[in-house]
């Protein structure tokens, strides 16, 4: 035999022996691993389906229709709750409002028994009662933000599931499988909800309920118009994926642009804490005599908040 043919032959064996140890790590690891994805997978779904059986739709969808009817703003309690369900936290609006008071009344317990001034026990229980609140709505616009940012990429992935032939359930489907939360969670949801029997219509308006995300509204109101007078589903798709694309873009463009003034905002109402920090570092005695007037240091903390929430104001928008 040549010395080429042996050699032939060696490198077969060689690349032979490399597929073979190649398929047995395969089978005795990816393997488990493919079975522990398909198991959390099922689990997911099981959990969604628990959820959505748990749903008020089935009990109240005409008062449903009655608020999505209703041109009136929603009262503090009804933004409250909505809030607490747009952030994603498993809790609810009691507990919420449960932990605020007992932070509220724990903190001001300890300052006062620190300060003895009632005063300084008023702001700390009241900055101890913010705070949770301003967790959860920190959580949600958190939430919303990401679940904005993974909206192009999910029409995307839809338009080509329904142009391979597929249902719209298929596509939402889809999107849960593939995507990672927070939008996974609100379509498999949303999935469920029809599997258990609720229309298209009904479990797409309260998933925009739930998201707060107003690119959302235009996908749900696009698929509404056009299962009702026809058209080419998956095109829709396509075009919403570059609009919602668009829309994003502008989105951090006009961040980029406001960004100095934000920055201006947090840089004024930082600037008289810090002032108080370095007189106290600086020259106590006189920062001391500014404490024997608390009605002084309340009005301008309160001015500050006016202010901060008035640059908020101007340079936070919607479109």
């Amino acid at each position: 035999m040549s010395p080429a043919a042996i050699s032939l032959l060696a490198a077969l064996t060689v690349m032979t022996g490399i597929f073979a140890v190649a398929q047995l790590i395969s089978d005795v690891f990816l393997r488990d691993r493919s079975r522990v994805n398909d198991r959390v997978d099922a689990e997911f779904l099981k959990k969604k389906s628990a959820e959505a059986k748990k749903t008020p739709l089935f009990k109240n969808l005409g008062q449903m229709a009655s608020e999505l009817a209703d041109d009136e703003r929603p009262s503090l309690k009804q933004r409250f709750a909505l809030m607490v369900e747009q952030s994603g936290i498993d809790t609810t609006p009691g507990r919420v409002l449960g932990m605020a008071g007992v932070v509220a009344v724990g903190l001001g317990l300890v300052v006062f028994l620190i300060r003895r001034s009632p005063v300084d026990a008023g702001l700390a229980a009241l900055a101890g009662g913010v705070l949770p609140v301003w967790r959860v709505k920190k959580a949600r616009d958190g939430r919303i933000e990401k679940l904005r940012s993974q909206l192009p990429d999910a029409f995307d992935l839809m338009s080509r599931v329904v142009r391979a032939g597929q249902t719209l359930g298929q596509a939402l489907l889809a999107v849960a499988d593939e995507f990672p939360q927070p939008i996974s969670s609100e379509f498999a949801y949303c999935y469920e909800q029809q599997n258990l029997g609720l229309s298209p219509e009904v479990t797409f308006r309260d998933m925009t309920r739930r998201t707060g995300v107003i690119e959302l509204k235009i996908f749900v109101l696009a698929v509404l118009v056009q299962q009702q007078t026809g058209g080419n589903l998956a095109e829709l798709l396509t075009k919403l994926a570059a609009v919602v694309r668009e829309r994003y873009l502008i989105r951090g463009t006009i961040k980029t642009l406001t960004a100095e003034g934000r920055m201006q905002g947090w840089m004024l109402a930082a600037l008289p804490p810090l002032m108080l920090v370095l007189l106290l570092v600086l020259n106590r005695e006189y920062a001391v005599i500014h404490f024997e007037h608390p009605d002084i240091l309340i009005g301008t903390f309160v001015v500050e908040g006016l202010g901060v929430l008035w640059i908020r104001k101007i340079v936070n928008f919607d479109f």
